[in-house]
């Protein structure tokens, strides 16, 4: 990150003022998430965004803000139903009317306020949770479907006993969606551990942008985190607030409904990928259990396959993103298909990578259905054939699975493409998820020889995989607006293609892409409008 550098170096030269600043910032940001965590109305308010609780925003300056008369009297006027203009239009706190335009100085900067709160019991103890967090390296291995890059650039604080307890540390990170017409959310922060005399613990993240200004600032974490409760002997009861400043003015306008709402970024998000992560852990550990046909898989076999299927989601969604190291480009504007981006890679020869020269090409489009429709249709052997073009008119079987959690459908899965009942022609290892924040259904083609060591309990970081598939977002957060809640398809598609390079794609491959992407976005479009629906 452009910005890493500079803060790093005002942390490693022991500037004693700019540590005790630090230090001083982290301390107020834990005592406001404490209070955050615990309040509820009238400071937090249900607005129907799908449960989501959102922050009352002048609820919110009077609790925790620093004004002066003036700004009394202005929310006085609120109260007694004065028109008022405070923010932006996209801001999701909650503020109960308009504020006048003569006091538009309120603008600051076009940064959009988005607030959310979530609490949900966790099945891992509070411990295990708080190294999750502070352990940079399994923070972003645990939640990659958020987390883009990750970098600690230094500790301020440390603790002797080995515990976090006390650890306050700077660190740089990318947030993204699964789309890269989402622009990803960068910044700096300092992220502070405590643990309070209940035995409840807090870790807090807040923006350090005001201690090392920078003349462009796109994103900005208030405090934001956790507080997490022990809950029996095995289990957690954690509330996670989010309470960031975003730039939106270059979102696409397809996903600024669900952007703006605070859904797309929300507490929700995080406490959902947590609990995916203890789910993917029992699983991986549990008894073997049977295929639709009663074919158990050894417990080797299953945790091979459970770990592939991670590698190759992994693999999915740092590819789509738009992180900085992913540079996309469009399709020239002569082509069918909308809203097109790609870029190119070039792989090095690596155990358990494809090599070569890959290209890469996603696209997204609006279908007015609910999400749990269009991803069933995606997800399922018996409406593959319907859009995707390897298996036109072949019948396809699923072989093995093994579930992930308690919805039958969040399961990895082993196809079986067949041209007649004796020939098999393609195999696919597929990975389908569900939750009330989106899903996606990713997949990749997949040798006898390489499915029969990974089924047998073989090193799943030796398989060559190039995964393509399916993110589906809700077109708007629920509660939000008139009408139904649709869905937005994001479509992305690996090739590996020898004629590109990183200067030139000639004009053969972008008709491929043009045909690839527009062939399989009307066949979704026909059978979700006008056929198995």
């Amino acid at each position: 990150m452009n910005r890493a550098s500079d803060l790093l170096m005002a942390v490693s030269i022991g500037a004693g003022l700019n540590k005790n600043k630090i230090i001083e910032q982290a301390v107020e940001a834990m005592e406001e998430l404490f209070k955050l965590a615990i309040m509820g109305e009238p400071l937090w308010q249900h607005n129907g965004n799908g449960g989501m609780e959102t922050l009352n925003g002048f609820q919110y300056l009077r609790e925790f803000g620093n004004f002066d008369a003036t700004m009394e009297q202005i929310m006085m006027m609120v109260e007694v139903g004065e028109p008022q203009c405070f923010l932006s239009s996209d801001c999701n706190c909650n503020f109960d009317q308009d504020v006048p335009s003569s006091f538009s100085k309120l603008n600051f900067e076009p940064l959009n306020i988005e607030t959310s709160r979530e609490t949900a019991f966790v099945e891992m103890n509070p411990m295990n949770i708080v190294q999750l967090l502070m352990d940079t390296k399994q923070w972003a291995t645990t939640f990659y479907s958020i987390v883009s890059r990750t970098t600690l650039l230094g500790v301020i604080l440390e603790n002797v006993d080995g515990s976090y307890n006390g650890v306050l540390q700077v660190m740089s990170a990318e947030f993204h969606q699964r789309t890269p017409l989402i622009p990803t959310r960068q910044c700096y922060f300092a992220r502070y551990c405590k643990k309070h005399t209940n035995g409840t613990w807090g870790v807090v993240d807040v923006s350090l942008e005001n201690l090392f200004p920078y003349p462009q600032v796109q994103f900005r974490r208030r405090p934001s985190g956790c507080v997490i409760q022990e809950v029996g002997n095995r289990g957690s009861k954690v509330t996670w607030i989010e309470h960031v400043e975003v730039d939106n003015r270059s979102l696409h306008p397809l996903f600024r409904p669900i952007v703006s709402s605070g859904f797309a970024f929300s507490a929700k998000r995080w406490i959902a990928t947590i609990n995916r992560h203890c789910q993917w852990l029992t699983t991986s550990t549990a008894r073997t259990a049977p295929t639709t046909d009663g074919v158990l898989i050894p417990q080797e076999g299953r945790e091979s396959l459970l770990k592939l299927g991670e590698k190759m989601t992994k693999n999915f969604f740092n590819n789509i993103n738009s992180c900085s190291e992913n540079v996309w480009s469009g399709l020239p504007q002569n082509f069918a298909a909308q809203d097109v981006r790609l870029r190119y890679r070039n792989i090095l020869k690596v155990p358990g990578k494809p090599s070569g020269n890959i290209v890469i090409f996603t696209t997204s489009i609006q279908i007015p259905v609910p999400v749990e429709v269009l991803f069933d249709f995606l997800r399922h052997e018996r409406t593959r054939n319907m859009w995707d073009l390897l298996s036109n008119q072949r019948h396809v079987r699923e072989l093995v699975y093994v579930s992930n959690g308690e919805n039958p459908k969040n399961r990895v899965s082993m196809m079986q493409v067949n041209s007649s009942p004796n020939k098999i022609e393609i195999l696919y290892l597929q990975e389908s998820y569900t939750d009330e924040t989106g899903s996606y259904i990713v997949y990749a083609q997949m040798d006898i020889w390489a499915m029969s060591k990974i089924l047998n309990g073989g090193n799943p970081k030796f398989v060559s995989i190039l995964p393509s598939g399916f993110s589906i977002m809700p077109d708007k957060a629920p509660g939000q607006g008139d009408g139904a809640v649709g869905s937005i398809l994001t479509l992305a598609f690996q090739s590996v293609d020898r004629l590109s390079n990183k200067e030139y794609m000639p004009q053969s491959t972008l008709k491929i892409i043009d045909a690839i992407l527009s062939t399989t976005v009307a066949s979704i479009k026909d059978a979700m409008l006008f056929g198995i629906r």
